[in-house]
């Protein structure tokens, strides 16, 4: 294949007499004088070869002219720009080879003045301000022409103001890179429309930018093709691969090999998930009366249990009689229970409260007996007790008595009331389950994904440096609604777990020997006998004069002023500063004689050297990333 010349090295005879190394240095010298940076690459491999020009050998000794592309243009598009007097791009027009055959056959020309430029289309205002702007994104039509269509702003990409509104003469003092910026834009929406087309290289010339390319991937007119297919559906490149895996003897040799066959790889799932378990108990579900007593009175949570005979001398105790009053409380959850007492009762004559047989209270005077009261037993009145006593501790969960005994001489009454207060409000109970304990403690197991409530944390074993922010959800139903504050409410992890599926691993262990004992000047090694044993070599080991290299590149900084013209939704951003102009940092190789080769309008901060700049740059990245974890990105305006 012609494509395989570019990798022929033909040598003179002369060099026939020279040694392996001799010939492998002038190789690396004659490729480097081809490939030694991206510009030199274009210019003698892909832009000839886009263009069906003839392309050389490495030793410039053989020629051959590449089909890479069925059709060849030098001018796939061009676009012109001419700045205004305000500033504005006042006329830019974009002509198109759209047949490929080497002339322009279509132009167009935007309707209005263009008065910031963005990576993905353009902004136009009134001239010469940042007023009543409007957002443009290029796009393309059903003919593959580009074209422009009104969007939001932040639908845009990359903008910055170049009218007089942002300082004078920034068009024209930055037109190459403006014609850069705004022909890169229509060639990403050609290149996105259709994948075929190819860029191999832009030229700036005055107000012009030419782009070189072709249709780089097959011969057909429809886009849809092989090559490309994988950009609209990349979950196809499994099953494509399975299939050419399939059939490949390489590949299945590798498999079937003991270094395939030793371990396997298995991916496992799990999930940490916090489960939250709405409570909303009515009043019985926490304390009921289910015997005894006469009464429940209730007022949203609070509750008083009566029991006795209240009415004036409904009881008749002739000389003296004792009447035994008895009320069962269920308690189903204590924890709710925020207050119990025994507030107040009352008697004619005398009177006792238990709870579970236990005494708590007697009155008018002490009687502790369960026998009659110790005094005269009709003391003609009616005695009122309010100990306000703490019932609490007695109301475990489980069922419990309460117990009034009166003792009445002649006519008389008893009664008690118990007072309960219960927090009957929705409550949430909840509990993380994490099922993946186990794989994140086995060490031969390792996370591959994970997701924390939608938000890809962990992505083919590499943290993507997103973080779900602190999620608040509203659980339970409409008559109990609770709102929820947490971390997290569910992580899906996938781990890629290393097995032993029985199989005899290959011996690697005389590489690792000849690795950990030698050295640059001896060569160790370590062969197995017949018999088992090892026997160890060594032996005297030198590399080639491999030639002294400078310890760096040659590098100088310099600086070049430049005013801050970038624009957001709110404006230019140098209009919201104090001083709008910053400086653009540069660094150049160092030429010959260690010449600091500075550009127009730059100044020298730092003369040719090993410049390291390092913690300045770690200084800036971990500010972006700082930055970034402030902005929380939401569906709708805040």
């Amino acid at each position: 294949m012609p494509f395989l010349a570019l990798l022929a090295l033909t040598l003179p005879a002369p060099a026939l007499a020279q040694s392996a190394e001799d010939r492998a240095r002038a190789a690396a010298s004659a490729s480097r004088s081809k490939t030694s940076d991206s510009d030199t690459l274009l210019q003698n491999y892909v832009t000839p070869g886009l263009s069906g020009k003839p392309i050389s050998t490495v030793d410039s000794s053989k020629q051959f002219t590449p089909n890479l592309a069925c059709q060849k243009t030098a001018t796939l598009l061009e676009v012109f720009a001419q700045p205004g007097s305000t500033g504005d791009l006042g006329s830019v027009r974009i002509s198109r080879d759209t047949d490929l055959n080497g002339t322009f056959d279509a132009s167009a020309t935007l309707p209005f003045q263009v008065s910031g430029i963005c990576a993905n289309g353009v902004i136009s205002c009134d001239a010469g301000t940042w007023n009543n702007c409007h957002s443009y994104r290029w796009a393309v039509d059903p003919n593959q022409a580009p074209r422009l269509e009104n969007v939001a702003m932040t639908e845009l990409a990359g903008c910055y103001c170049i009218n007089n509104s942002c300082g004078s003469n920034l068009a024209m003092a930055n037109l190459p890179t403006i014609l850069k910026d705004l022909g890169g834009g229509v060639v990403g929406a050609l290149t996105s429309s259709d994948p075929r087309y190819g860029v191999a290289e832009a030229k700036v010339d005055g107000p012009v930018i030419s782009y070189v390319g072709a249709q780089s991937t097959a011969c057909t007119a429809n886009p849809t093709i092989g090559q490309t297919a994988y950009r609209s559906s990349p979950t196809a490149m499994v099953g494509d691969a399975t299939a050419a895996s399939s059939t490949n003897s390489v590949f299945q040799m590798l498999v079937s090999s003991p270094a395939g066959t030793a371990k396997g790889i298995e991916n496992r799932s799990c999930t940490v998930e916090r489960r939250v378990t709405v409570l909303s108990p009515t009043v019985d579900d926490i304390i009921s009366r289910v015997s005894g007593g006469y009464s429940t009175m209730r007022n949203g949570g609070s509750l008083d249990f009566l029991l006795g005979s209240p009415a004036d001398n409904n009881l008749s105790g002739g000389s003296c009689r004792l009447f035994d009053f008895r009320m069962t409380l269920h308690v189903g959850d204590a924890g709710r229970i925020i207050s119990a007492s025994l507030p107040t009762y009352f008697a004619d004559d005398w009177a006792q409260i238990r709870i579970d047989g236990q005494l708590v209270s007697s009155g008018p005077s002490s009687w502790t007996s369960t026998g009659f009261p110790p005094g005269k037993c009709d003391l003609k009145k009616t005695s009122y007790m309010y100990p306000n006593l703490d019932l609490k501790p007695f109301l475990t969960e489980g069922d419990h008595e309460i117990w009034l005994r009166v003792a009445v001489g002649d006519g008389g009454e008893g009664y008690a009331q118990v007072h309960v207060e219960v927090d009957d409000s929705c409550h949430s109970e909840e509990q993380v389950i994490d099922q993946c304990v186990t794989l994140a403690g086995d060490p031969q197991c390792r996370l591959q994904n994970e997701t924390v409530d939608g938000v890809q944390t962990v992505l083919n074993g590499v943290r993507t440096g997103l973080a779900p922010v602190g999620q608040t959800r509203v659980v339970g139903n409409a008559t109990c609604p609770i709102t929820l504050t947490r971390d997290f409410f569910l992580k899906q992890r996938s781990y890629r777990c290393t097995f032993d599926n029985g199989a005899i691993e290959p011996d690697t262990s005389r590489g690792a020997y000849i690795i950990d004992h030698s050295t640059e000047t001896l060569l160790a090694d370590r062969v197995r006998n017949t018999d088992g044993s090892y026997s160890t070599t060594t032996r005297n080991f030198n590399l080639p004069d491999r030639g002294s290299v400078n310890a760096c590149e040659m590098v100088c900084k310099t600086r070049r002023p430049q005013v801050n013209t970038a624009a957001a939704l709110d404006g230019v951003t140098g209009a919201k500063q104090n001083d709008p102009i910053g400086w653009d940092m540069i660094y150049h190789a160092c030429q010959d004689n260690n010449v600091c080769p500075a550009g127009d309008g730059e100044q020298l901060v730092e003369g040719c050297g090993c410049i390291d700049d390092f913690q300045e740059a770690v200084v800036m990245m971990q500010t972006v990333r700082l930055g970034g974890t402030d902005l929380v990105c939401t569906g709708t305006a805040r």
